[in-house]
């Protein structure tokens, strides 16, 4: 039981662990991982019910492990590589969403998996072995997409980052939410996650959130 305890008071740090993307949005008190967590895993839950044809607690499981990783190897977020000092500039670059080549995109992402990959190998090493590799493989799929779970939750997680973002905006008029709206048009493919995609579009009055 020990390794559980050691185990349960690193996640809870995630409680504390800001959201980069909105700290570097310069938002008053902003989400921590935990937070985010949740609320996917609460979206995952119902709206893939909704979806049907699913495995709805496989996909709560990954929704509660697939950011655990960021305890150690920290959030990042698709502006890290490019961020200037300068607050002018950066005020600049969060009116844009980031453009890499695909080979940039493929060295960006593998350097993510790795420290992540590493980092959730650290988390988890005294956890006893039929747990650990549990975690780990909810974690692959996740990330890979192995199976219609997996790549139903990669999608439901952003789902929850375009809502937040939104809110934001709403609350304090940042992050500027058009480069969301440029993301979100190429990310979303499953038809669910489309459709929701367009209630928010709606309820956010989206011929004001896209100027």
């Amino acid at each position: 039981m020990n390794e559980l305890v050691d185990f349960f008071i690193e996640i809870g740090k995630l409680k504390k662990m800001k959201r980069r993307g909105w700290v570097i949005n310069q938002i008053r008190n902003p989400e921590s991982i935990g937070d985010h967590i949740f609320r996917t895993t609460i979206m995952a839950w119902i709206l893939g019910q909704k979806k049907g044809g699913l495995k709805i607690e496989r996909i709560l499981k990954m929704a509660l492990v697939h950011d655990l990783c960021e305890i150690y190897a920290g959030d990042t977020t698709p502006y890290d590589s490019i961020l200037p000092k300068d607050k002018k500039e950066l005020k600049n670059l969060m009116q844009t969403w980031p453009r890499f080549s695909d080979s940039k995109k493929k060295e960006l992402a593998l350097e993510k998996h790795k420290k992540e990959w590493q980092a959730l190998v650290k988390l988890t090493s005294k956890l006893e072995p039929k747990l650990r590799q549990e975690i780990i493989n909810l974690w692959l799929d996740y990330e890979e997409g192995l199976t219609k779970e997996g790549r139903f939750l990669h999608q439901a997680d952003r789902s929850e980052n375009l809502l937040q973002a939104l809110e934001y905006w709403k609350k304090y008029k940042k992050p500027p939410v058009k480069p969301w709206w440029l993301w979100a048009k190429e990310f979303f493919s499953d038809p669910l996650l489309v459709e929701f995609m367009d209630l928010l579009d709606k309820k956010f009055h989206s011929k004001q959130t896209k100027v």
